[in-house]
């Protein structure tokens, strides 16, 4: 599985990538809808033109007179399907919180004892008898 690196300024995270054909580094303020890519030779040219990057749009908002984007605004959509969704509101209701407050608290309590959520692979085997016969 690929993990994915990133670079942080002032409140912002950059993308990097390596693009082998063009023998360039690349990439993209992530978490905000406005487009802003950069690209460089090196990691240390990338991490400039990352920073670059972010004090140009910074500087385009406010010569706009318009508030930038803010990475992670607290808000977040998911689809948990029909069934995780009844069992949130009834664990919810049980303690007398909203859905919000339960799944909030049960973030924390993941983030406190370091579980993260694995997937198992299951593969299925089939046996098969050898014949052993003497020739």
């Amino acid at each position: 599985m690929k993990k994915e690196l990133f670079m942080q300024y002032l409140n912002y995270y950059g993308s990097m990538n390596v693009d082998p054909e063009n023998n360039i580094l690349f990439g993209k303020v992530e978490f905000i809808r406005a487009s802003i890519t950069y690209e460089a030779k090196d990691a240390a040219g990338l991490k400039k033109a990352f920073e670059e990057a972010v004090d140009e749009y910074l500087d385009f908002c406010h010569i706009k007179k318009m508030p930038p984007e803010q990475p992670f605004k607290g808000s977040l959509n998911i689809r948990i399907g029909e069934e995780r969704h009844k069992k949130v509101w009834v664990k919810a209701q049980a303690r007398d919180q909203s859905i919000n407050e339960y799944i909030c608290e049960a973030l924390d309590e993941s983030f406190k004892s370091g579980k993260t959520a694995s997937r198992v692979v299951s593969k299925k085997v089939t046996a098969r008898k050898v014949s052993s016969k003497k020739e």
